[in-house]
């Protein structure tokens, strides 16, 4: 099973994935996080925010994903994705992937700022320092109209954010591993 975390930076999709990693650990659930920001680094750091590379890198760590998906390894996608065509893509391509949009007013993402970003996005226009694409301040960010589970980080507390998207995935694993077996003829 995939789980595609989606939201503004600093909503907190990295966190709950940390943390919800560590609440499952005491299960026999395999969880791999997908960290879009580490993969960009590390892996494709030819990749830039234009729409197309946004679009080139959540296909990539789709395909990443599967193939963990595949071992029977729960992966969780750690990603703005901001454009509904993409999630939507790899919500087609892939077996048993849930779209999780982890919401948070803008307003509340500029006053916590863990990275800079909004800082650098305000900034004026011929600045050095400032970012011209940043997702739901100067770039788009489309809101999942049907995500299978929204938490949204402003009003829920860290741990019953992770309480929430845990019970999710409890719930589903076991379901996706089983239609998987039946797949792939090994039930």
């Amino acid at each position: 099973m995939i789980i595609l975390l989606c939201g503004l930076s600093g909503s907190g999709k990295t966190t709950l994935a940390q943390n919800v990693k560590i609440r499952l650990s005491d299960t026999d659930i395999p969880i791999e996080i997908i960290d879009a920001d580490i993969y960009r680094q590390k892996l494709f750091p030819n990749l830039g925010y234009t729409k197309e590379d946004r679009f080139e890198n959540i296909r990539r760590l789709g395909f990443i994903a599967n193939k963990l998906s595949g071992h029977g390894v729960l992966t969780i996608i750690s990603a703005i994705n901001p454009y509904d065509v993409i999630r939507r893509e790899l919500i087609a391509t892939y077996p048993d992937v849930r779209l999780i949009h982890i919401d948070c007013p803008v307003k509340t993402l500029m006053q916590r700022d863990t990275k800079g970003l909004y800082r650098r996005a305000l900034l004026p226009e011929g600045h050095p320092d400032k970012i011209t694409n940043l997702s739901g301040v100067n770039d788009p960010f489309q809101i999942p109209s049907s995500p299978d589970l929204y938490i949204n980080t402003h009003i829920t507390k860290q741990e019953d954010a992770t309480e929430m998207l845990a019970g999710f995935i409890l719930e589903n694993y076991q379901q996706a591993q089983i239609k998987q077996l039946y797949q792939t003829g090994r039930y």
